[in-house]
């Protein structure tokens, strides 16, 4: 199921809100190309806290 701003995982709900939608754009990639639902949300958040360094911004602490 397609996850959107005001619908995601719980696993998500604790992120700040910008890494929390590049986390939903890159789970949503990765369940279109088949990838298991909790392996694509753990992907997710990671890739996502990735992005935000290498982008200029500071990730939060893994939980």
């Amino acid at each position: 199921m397609p996850w959107r701003a005001d619908y995601y995982p719980a696993s998500m709900k604790h992120l700040a809100p910008g890494i929390r939608e590049k986390a939903i754009e890159i789970a949503n990639a990765l369940l279109r190309e088949g990838m298991d639902e909790g392996m694509a949300i753990r992907i997710a958040i990671a890739r996502a806290r990735q992005w935000t360094v290498q982008h200029g911004g500071i990730a939060e602490p893994p939980a």
